[in-house]
């Protein structure tokens, strides 16, 4: 694959990494002051993706200003569907933001191709510990032996389900019992095609969706080597049967109504019961008018296996940052117990640092968040490799004809896993 960067920006990874350790902590908590404190005005941006995380990103962004009063960060807000291309295009053209967030997906790409800061000289100089965060979240943002992301936050799956329809439908609300089967029947007890209400949202969706059901009855959807695909195994498609049969049942919205409109805001107009969703639509769902005081989420119904899938953001430094020791300054107090404690008070997510999860919980207390975090200490890591993001968009392609009638799943399921192996062999 093409570097991203040449040789002279590789040369300036280096300067840049043998200059940019040391230093005092600089945290609004302790008052110390980064470099810039020398006079020079730096301005820092920050990409993201989530406006539901903003307020959050504002104050910590505020707070470390006004500790470091000569750093200024300028916040750019992408949204996710663009977010990627525009970092693709930065990272090949030499203009990355300083500091950005970063996922599972992409740490492998970014980190191998040089466009990313190694921060492990700065981690041992300034004495911050690793052990603060979940260790599959270190090891998540660790390449080659050498760390190159702080982590921000993780998240798990749950079922979210409209309270209101229960009721109406006399069904009792979902409890850590549940399994398939009483998903499935659930399902059909809560559907109402008079009054246009489907009793799940089966959408095609990996992390939401069938990534959790495909660990659940046994399957994978890549080996622990990251060497070959896990979609051919009858495990595998039994995990993603169970989301095109309620399609098929009709106690979902077809592929077609859910490519016009997303499952959540279906779930969030109550013209749905229930949806697996994630931690982070918790702050979304309890700003929303509808579904902040009609909603709740539970366990996920269990399969033969009682799993939910893993994953968490990390906060990254540009390789080629024009301001190297404030860009860790900041990445590092993003991960630090205070800025945590502001993402868990604002509910914008659960935060990485062990401890302070349970203020995110007790921040909004309409919902039984708890849950989120007891399915932690059985979840599976979110499947990566390399270069995910390839062999990600043929999953996309085939689960879409799959969902849509235009291949049975076992078909859809065995091409895929015989492409996906052509790619993984390539990395």
């Amino acid at each position: 694959m093409k570097k991203l960067v040449s040789l002279a920006m590789a040369a300036l990874l280096v300067a840049v990494a043998g200059c940019s350790g040391g230093g005092q902590s600089a945290t609004p908590s302790d008052g110390q002051k980064s470099g810039a404190a020398t006079g020079e005005k730096v301005t820092l941006t920050y990409a993201l993706w989530d406006k539901n995380q903003m307020p959050a990103m504002e104050e910590i962004a505020k707070k470390f200003h006004e500790a470091n009063p000569n750093v200024d960060i300028k916040i750019e807000l992408t949204p996710n569907k663009q977010y990627w291309t525009k970092m693709e295009a930065a990272a090949t053209g030499g203009t990355l933001p300083d500091v950005f967030w970063i996922n599972g997906p992409r740490i492998i790409k970014y980190a191998a191709n040089d466009v990313l800061l190694p921060l492990d000289e700065q981690i041992k100089a300034d004495g911050v510990d690793l052990g603060n965060y979940p260790k599959a979240l270190v090891d998540l943002y660790t390449y080659d032996g050498k760390t190159f992301a702080l982590p921000k936050d993780f998240d798990t799956i749950g079922l979210w389900y409209n309270k209101k329809l229960f009721d109406d439908a006399k069904v009792p609300y979902p409890d850590e019992t549940w399994d398939w089967n009483k998903l499935k029947e659930a399902a059909k007890k809560l559907t109402d095609e008079k009054k246009g209400i489907w009793g799940i949202a089966a959408a095609p969706y990996g992390q939401d969706n069938y990534y959790n059901t495909i660990f659940q009855a046994g399957g994978s959807v890549i080996s622990e080597d990251r060497k070959s695909s896990g979609f051919d195994k009858p495990e595998t498609i039994e995990g993603l049967k169970l989301w095109v049969d309620m399609i098929n049942d009709k106690v979902s919205p077809s592929a077609a109504q859910m490519s016009e409109t997303e499952s959540t805001q279906l779930f969030e107009s109550g013209k749905v019961a229930m949806v697996y969703s994630g931690s982070w639509m918790a702050s979304a769902f309890n700003g929303n008018e509808y579904t902040k005081d009609k909603v709740d989420v539970a366990y996920l119904p269990k399969g033969k296996e009682n799993t939910s899938v893993i994953h968490g953001l990390g906060n990254v430094i540009a390789a080629n940052t024009k301001h190297p020791k404030e860009a860790w300054e900041f990445v590092k107090y993003l991960g630090s117990k205070e800025a945590a404690e502001i993402q868990a008070s604002k509910g914008a997510a659960i935060p990485a640092f062990n401890g302070t999860q349970d203020t995110w919980v007790k921040s909004m207390p309409n919902f039984n968040l708890k849950i989120f975090i007891d399915q932690a200490a059985n979840a599976k890591a979110y499947p990566i490799s390399k270069d995910t993001a390839k062999w990600a968009k043929l999953e996309t392609d085939y689960m879409t004809k799959a969902w849509a009638g235009q291949m049975s799943v076992e078909d859809a399921a065995k091409e895929l896993a015989q492409k996906m192996n052509e790619l993984l062999a390539q990395e």
